[in-house]
């Protein structure tokens, strides 16, 4: 700050020159600081207009991905890059404000070297004299030049001969000394050295005066800058009441001329709200009634919003299995789960563990309705702990385990990093699909794992050319298998299935852009709808949560078709296994479907799913694609009328499509009916080797878990 506070004080020097008095100084330094600074001004105008003006198609993509934050956020940087919005712009101000208020500090707490220019010797001489006068003083006090002018201004005689009496060039001194009497520091009555806080009285005016134009100034900007308009309550008055206890607490501790400054900084700001406002007229860009109806329809999905409670119940509970998770030392083995549907991916590994070993099982869970509470209540040996998605952050960053397992991918590359306090902690990646990880991931979505379960060998040879195509390290890959398509294959195994008369044709959409029931869900409908077949639409969750009027004016066209049923309700995963065949577009349901019930499906080539655009790079083709006319047979959506032949003839050739699709599974899905076994004792396996590195010297009956012999045995 030491450059920049001097070529602060050359331009207050110049002021003062010209006016010879400092608060007016102050005064029109500020006024120049603004006009300097005024194109700044109209850029970050011009930004806050161009965020209001997107806002209406933000609001649309939080509509159309409502729920899908990861999906949000993509498709809003991909907006801000096509509009060249840059979300920090209005740091900008801000910085800029701190930093010429740190430097107004300087030149004013130091006006003998930045204003006055007296020789640094001479002042250092100076402050000695007042250091010697006032022995209460410190010497490393900001104040110490203000407490020298104040001494000389005073006018005793017999002090001010100390001042000319220093060593030094007499003459330059006698200059000192006279610029110093000179020097006019009151501005209406008030002396603008004055600290409020030393002195009290008449210099408390000086906080009050910045804190009211702080407040003046939040008032108008609530009222008529672009994009503070849009801020909620907590934006527009939390701002302000940030800015007026800052200003208040500012102006308490420093000297009278920097509340000044302070004072004539947000003064000239509201008048320049103003001007930026005439000369850039937001109205003429923004959108306000199509802002008006997204943020309603969104509102509307939202429901109505939680009120915050100090004491929320929620916020407590997270504080106290925060505290407890941390409290309890030598933490072998952690789950982490995002929410109660997750369980299914882990159920059987954890079941095992549970029979077969002491290892305590943490399981962490973002869902505070999550099933594994009333497992933990029964069983001891589990340990549950709500921790919301902010604070997961930092107890992932803080977490002290041997081995940590979950499905979440993208580990590092957002949010959740790996832990700061331990390095030796193994991070498995838990299976949790059958799919590509080159396609239906995002780049690097594992690369930070030590260890990845999974489901079947197309999936081994992804990640392995995806580690010689980046040079990434090997990673220990478990050729573990898929334990949730086990269990369902056991489920559907153990249900009676009988062959109906009528076939049931499911139509089960993804929920991407683009999906089949954006695109040709009507025209499927036209094709099959005099069929002798039940037909079966389940729309994906989020779409039927997103559009409500559709699905009724849906039910409303085909009501005159009692074959024809529109299915809202997803508590029950019957209609999946019963159904004779799948019609879906890229849902990983359709693949659960094929290789659970061995029934063909019928791919409908909407856009494609892809969550990694270099997946290319990567030279093999991705199995959601390749298998899609192997398992079944593939439609393009501009020729929607061969679907219904397609139907009858994978349906009459449904034992041949049978076999294929038990051979596609038996060679490409590892271990089946023993996936969650090999998992399982992968983990304990894992958990033997970090407490064995740590420990060398225990003995198997020491760890107080079962032997790798005894595991062997069961």
């Amino acid at each position: 700050m030491e450059w920049f506070s001097g070529l602060l004080g050359t331009v207050m020097n110049a002021c003062y020159s010209l006016l010879k008095n400092y608060g007016l100084a102050i005064l029109l330094f500020t006024l120049i600081t603004k006009v300097i600074l005024f194109p700044l001004s109209v850029w970050v105008h011009q930004n806050s207009i161009k965020m209001v003006k997107m806002q209406p198609e933000l609001n649309r993509i939080k509509i159309k991905y409502f729920g899908d934050k990861d999906k949000i956020s993509d498709e809003q940087q991909k907006l801000y890059k096509k509009e060249g919005y840059n979300p920090l712009a209005t740091l900008v101000p801000l910085v800029i404000q701190i930093v010429l208020l740190l430097g107004v500090v300087t030149v004013i707490y130091r006006p003998m070297n930045y204003i006055l220019k007296v020789p640094q010797e001479i002042t250092d001489s100076f402050i000695q004299v007042t250091l010697e006068n006032h022995p209460g003083l410190d010497p490393a006090s900001n104040s110490l030049q203000l407490s020298v002018m104040d001494d000389i201004r005073n006018g005793d005689p017999e002090l001010v001969s100390q001042y000319l009496a220093v060593p030094g060039n007499p003459e330059e001194i006698t200059s000192a000394v006279d610029q110093i009497r000179e020097f006019k520091l009151s501005f209406l009555g008030l002396n603008l050295s004055w600290i409020a806080s030393n002195r009290l009285g008449i210099a408390i005016i000086a906080p009050l005066i910045a804190a009211l134009s702080a407040w003046l100034l939040a008032v108008v900007e609530n009222a008529a800058n672009v994009l503070q308009q849009e801020q909620g309550w907590m934006g527009r008055y939390g701002t302000m009441i940030f800015s007026v206890a800052l200003s208040l607490y500012l102006g308490f501790y420093v000297p009278a001329g920097v509340a000044l400054y302070w004072v004539a900084s947000n003064l000239l700001a509201i008048a320049q709200q103003y001007l930026l406002n005439w000369m850039i007229s937001p109205k003429k860009f923004v959108d306000y009634e199509a802002l008006e109806e997204t943020q309603n329809t969104l509102k509307e999905l939202e429901g109505p919003k939680k009120k915050f409670k100090w004491n929320d119940p929620l916020r407590r509970r997270v504080r106290e299995d925060y505290k407890r998770f941390f409290s309890i030392g030598n933490k072998h083995l952690v789950f982490y789960s995002e929410s109660n549907g997750f369980y299914k991916y882990y159920a059987g590994m954890i079941e095992y563990i549970l029979k077969y070993t002491n290892i305590p099982i943490h399981y962490i869970t973002s869902d505070p309705e999550d099933q594994i509470f009333a497992m933990a209540e029964k069983n001891d040996q589990i340990k549950a702990y709500y921790i919301d998605m902010q604070t997961l952050i930092t107890l992932m960053m803080k977490m002290d385990a041997d081995v940590v397992a979950m499905t979440m991918p993208d580990l590092e590359t957002y949010q959740i990093k790996r832990s700061y306090v331990r390095k030796d902690i193994e991070y498995v990646n838990l299976c949790h699909g059958i799919g590509s990880y080159n396609l239906t991931f995002r780049k690097g979505a594992v690369d930070h794992f030590d260890t990845v379960f999974l489901a079947g060998k197309h999936q081994v040879e992804e990640i392995r050319k995806q580690e010689a195509v980046y040079g990434l390290p090997p990673k220990v890959l478990l050729e573990c298998g898929y334990p949730l398509l086990d269990d369902m294959r056991r489920d559907y195994a153990s249900s009676s299935h009988e062959a109906h008369e009528q076939k049931m044709v499911l139509i089960a959409p993804s929920w991407h852009t683009g999906n089949i029931m954006e695109s040709c869900l009507e025209g499927i409908l036209d094709e099959i709808k005099n069929e002798d077949y039940r037909i079966i639409v389940r729309p994906h969750p989020q779409y039927v949560r997103h559009h409500g009027p559709e699905l009724d004016a849906l039910q409303l066209r085909y009501k005159a078709y009692p074959n024809i049923e529109i299915q809202t309700d997803f508590t029950s995963s019957s209609t999946v296994f019963e159904a004779d065949i799948i019609v879906s577009d890229w849902s990983s349901v359709a693949y659960e479907f094929v290789f659970t019930t061995d029934k063909p499906a019928i791919f409908v080539n909407t856009p494609m799913k892809v969550m990694n655009p270099e997946y290319q790079k990567i030279d093999t083709v991705p199995f959601d694609i390749w298998t899609r006319n192997v398992v079944g047979d593939t439609v393009e959506t501009d020729h929607i009328e061969e679907i219904g032949p397609k139907i009858r003839y994978l349906l009459d050739h449904s034992e041949q499509y049978r076999e294929t699709i038990q051979n596609v599974t038996n060679e490409y899905v590892y271990h089946l009916g023993d996936s969650a076994e090999i998992g399982a004792r992968y983990l304990i396996d894992a958990v033997f080797r970090k407490v064995r590195e740590r420990h060398p010297e225990m003995q198997a009956d020491e760890l107080k878990i079962v032997s790798r012999e005894d595991l062997a045995e069961v």
